[in-house]
């Protein structure tokens, strides 16, 4: 297992990787054990800084999702979010074929341990407002922003 760290401009992110794939990808608020870089973790980082200066809008990492059916179900969902558009909690509910199953979908949102890679910071209220991301409120509107920002450019 390998912990890496990758610096962001909103933030510090948390990397775990195995020899195969990535285990996780979180915000954190320090570096709370020893980096250990390792091909994919490098990998990783290249296409998070690739991500942030706007040149990448896909990842192509191989992830290892670890939850329930449900919780799958609603990861693989999110990552058919296009990028910069948003679709809602209920939006994600319907998808997976749980229509009244929103509050099911937010936490499973807040298990996602692969933040940015799985996209769930593009989900938001019914209302389109910004609510509940793990790694906080102004990160999620940063990476929206962000984004949106990258497509009008293009």
């Amino acid at each position: 297992m390998y912990v890496d760290y990758y610096k962001s401009l909103i933030g510090l992110i948390k990397i775990v990787c195995d020899d195969e794939y990535v285990l996780e990808c979180e915000f954190v608020d320090e570096i709370d054990e020893k980096a250990c870089e390792s091909s994919l973790s490098a990998e990783v980082k290249k296409q998070l800084k690739e991500y942030f200066m706007g040149k990448r809008l896909a990842f192509d990492l191989p992830l290892k999702l670890k939850g329930t059916s449900f919780q799958l179900k609603v990861w693989n969902a999110l990552l058919q979010i296009p990028y910069g558009q948003t679709c809602t909690y209920k939006d994600i509910a319907q998808k997976v074929d749980h229509p009244k199953a929103v509050r099911a979908v937010g936490m499973a949102n807040n298990k996602n341990k692969l933040m940015i890679l799985i996209p769930c910071h593009r989900v938001i209220g019914s209302n389109n407002k910004m609510v509940g991301y793990a790694g906080g409120i102004f990160k999620k509107q940063v990476l929206l922003d962000h984004e949106k920002s990258v497509l009008e450019s293009l």
